[in-house]
């Protein structure tokens, strides 16, 4: 997934893609269940564990699918306080 559009801002398409990307085929549950309920940028960022257990995901997936969604969440409030600097400090 190119840096250019924020996760907040990805489609259901665009999460299916990082999600086939990110697991190389191996979290197939999880693709399925990113086009069943139509999970988009904004829905995967406020994913927990609690929701992954309710698609249905092995737990020993878990740990690495929060932590792949952890570094989303910075990378989504790093842009968010680059946005704020920038309106701040633009002349």
């Amino acid at each position: 997934m190119g840096s250019s559009k924020r996760v907040s801002y990805w489609t259901v398409d665009e999460v299916f893609d990082w999600v086939r990307k990110q697991y190389l085929c191996e979290q197939t549950t999880l693709q399925e269940a990113v086009l069943t309920h139509a999970i988009s940028g904004r829905a995967l960022l406020r994913m927990g564990k609690h929701q992954l257990e309710r698609l249905g995901i092995e737990p020993e997936w878990h740990g690495e699918i929060l932590q792949d969604l952890l570094l989303l969440r910075v990378q989504e409030e790093l842009e968010n306080l680059n946005d704020i600097y920038s309106e701040c400090f633009s002349s």
